[in-house]
């Protein structure tokens, strides 16, 4: 038989009926044997991706950490910046700390299980501990599709169930109290406030919002960005996580007359500042203009909070309130739904139809009166059934 180059893999079949695949490496070989040929091919060209990629299958197996830095790096290019910097941070914290010295191919279920009881012993949340889980799942189905280990551990595992938290939101005397407050002390968050209460948007999307996205003409308010924040103080204007995000929002006439005073009152500021003024075109910009720190937003929103009397909400829960008020009123779920960017109209229900009003007894009103005989003429088949 001639002799292989390198990296160049064979296949035969073998008496008992058995396919077997082998590549030489450094002058090195290793196999893999399959009931098809198929299998073997495909073992061939994933350990050829594997080389490629930096892992050489014939070495010693890596430490799980040496293996988490390396596939950060080849999904770097297919995920999201923050998406990114948020699995590496879950994994230094929760993850390499237990099991990062381990060698990949000795890591077993009640590791990882174990290493689960260790973190919330430690005082990481159910919710924290879930999303190590689903990130080092997603890193283990890696490692298979590269043979670096026959299964994957994080099957074997249960993670905590994260504890539901209830829903907050304010009711409409509270929205009342909330946005006269801010009016009254100026605050310099009240047209954020009030627009996302209108419109039910996220804050992401609030923060990455521009000027030239408000068509001033038709009303409305096209969103296609959201603001992201990475580590370090950084952050990124970035497209919705789904389709449905993308979307078109109309406004009322009070939202525009609300924020055509946000806009002179940004002009102000920026003749005010304009040596330390940086330009985004943002709606609502910090004091010189950059995207606003989530952190000073919640600081003013909890301040807001205290002057108005209002009990400790976070800014998201005014999203909950927009669809609260929206179905309270009767707005129907597919209108809410497209308001606030759910991908169905299920998705709204899911999560807020235990806020819509119960109209049992208006429909056992209705079937009662459906149901209830009346006086009408008997059916002439029914005059056989008489008696004589």
């Amino acid at each position: 038989m001639a002799k292989r180059g390198n990296n160049e893999g064979s296949i035969f079949k073998r008496p008992d009926g058995t396919w077997r695949a082998q590549i030489s490496i450094n002058g090195k070989r290793t196999g893999f044997s399959a009931k098809t040929q198929a299998e073997c091919r495909r073992w061939i060209r994933e350990s050829k991706n594997q080389i490629s990629e930096g892992f050489n299958p014939i070495t010693k197996k890596p430490t799980l950490q040496v293996f988490l830095d390396q596939w950060l790096d080849t999904i770097g290019s297919a995920l999201r910046p923050s998406t990114v910097k948020n699995y590496y941070w879950v994994l230094k914290n929760h993850v390499n700390p237990y099991l990062g010295k381990f060698k990949i191919t000795d890591i077993k279920p009640e590791d990882i299980q174990k290493m689960y009881a260790t973190n919330l012993g430690s005082g990481a949340s159910e919710y924290m501990v879930n999303k190590s889980h689903k990130v080092l799942h997603v890193a283990f189905e890696h490692a298979l599709k590269l043979y670096l280990v026959h299964r994957n551990p994080v099957d074997g595992t249960t993670p905590p169930k994260p504890k539901s938290k209830e829903m907050a939101y304010l009711d409409e005397d509270q929205v009342q109290t909330l946005l006269l407050t801010a009016q009254e002390i100026r605050s310099p968050i009240y047209t954020l406030c009030f627009l996302a209460i209108n419109s039910g948007m996220r804050q992401g999307e609030l923060l990455g919002l521009k000027w030239r996205d408000l068509d001033w003409q038709r009303k409305t308010l096209n969103i296609h960005r959201q603001l992201a924040y990475l580590s370090g103080g950084e952050f990124e204007f970035s497209e919705p996580k789904t389709k449905s995000g993308k979307r078109s929002i109309l406004l009322s006439d009070r939202a525009l007359h609300e924020l055509r005073n946000q806009l002179e009152i940004l002009d102000v500021r920026r003749n005010i500042k304009r040596d330390t003024w940086e330009e985004y075109d943002l709606v609502f910009p910090s004091a010189v203009g950059t995207p606003l720190i989530a952190s000073n937003l919640r600081r003013s929103f909890r301040k807001l909070l205290a002057v108005a009397g209002l009990p400790k909400i976070r800014f998201h829960d005014l999203r909950h309130t927009a669809a609260s008020l929206m179905l309270n009123y009767g707005i129907p779920v597919l209108i809410v739904s497209r308001r606030l960017g759910h991908a169905k109209a299920s998705i709204t229900l899911d999560v807020y139809g235990h806020l819509i009003p119960s109209q049992q007894e208006e429909a056992v009103k209705i079937m009662d009166d459906i149901m209830t005989p009346v006086s009408l003429p008997v059916a002439p088949g029914l005059h056989q059934f008489k008696k004589k």
